[in-house]
């Protein structure tokens, strides 16, 4: 059984992303402790609500650290939401800029819609060797929640349009992120979370 850790740094939808592991497999631990992190096989990095507070509660517990050795020594990491979308070198905010963890190149802003939140279901358009969306077809729906976004960046990205295209997966080597929310999204969250637990 694969053990993974769910990052704990006082963002919400912990128990979410717990359940959805465990449901395809997972032997799932939720914490902020670094130390627990070297007994795991993957690094989930779940998030909600804004940038600037996701990265100041990374700060609090040392997930900064983590996030980034655990990367430097190519060991298997999942970015959910916001949780995605601090892997990139900075959000922008209400006109302020934050940095983020920069594993990832790009810049997480403001999506040009007329309605914000994105909220709902979308379908996301994968690149065909894209090993998180194996099995999936092209016209499957996963549940988003957000009002930014990533518009450009390296690795296999997968994209969907709210307004504009903007970038709704990342696959670079191993770090694995999704703006929506695999642990919401029923049978083909299921499916995209036994993919990535399969590959660790």
């Amino acid at each position: 059984m694969k053990r993974v850790l769910v990052l704990d740094y006082g963002s919400g939808n912990l128990r979410s992303a717990q359940r959805a592991l465990e449901r395809v497999g997972a032997e799932v631990t939720v914490s902020g402790d670094a130390a627990a992190a070297e007994r795991m096989d993957g690094l989930v990095v779940p998030g909600v609500g804004a940038f600037a507070a996701c990265m100041a509660g990374l700060r609090s517990v040392g997930g900064q650290p983590l996030v980034s050795d655990w990367v430097a020594r190519q060991r298997p990491l999942l970015g959910i939401c916001v949780g995605m979308q601090v892997l990139f070198d900075a959000g922008v905010e209400h006109g302020v800029q934050t940095d983020g963890l920069g594993v990832l190149p790009g810049r997480v802003e403001r999506l040009s819609a007329p309605v914000l939140p994105h909220m709902g279901w979308n379908t996301v358009a994968a690149p065909d060797d894209s090993r998180l969306f194996a099995g999936l077809d092209a016209d499957t729906r996963f549940y988003f929640v957000h009002s930014y976004a990533v518009h450009k960046t390296d690795g296999a990205v997968a994209w969907t349009e709210h307004g504009e295209p903007f970038v709704a997966a990342v696959e670079r080597g191993t770090v694995s992120a999704t703006q929506f929310h695999p642990e919401k999204s029923g049978d083909a969250g299921a499916t995209l979370l036994q993919n990535w637990l399969d590959s660790l």
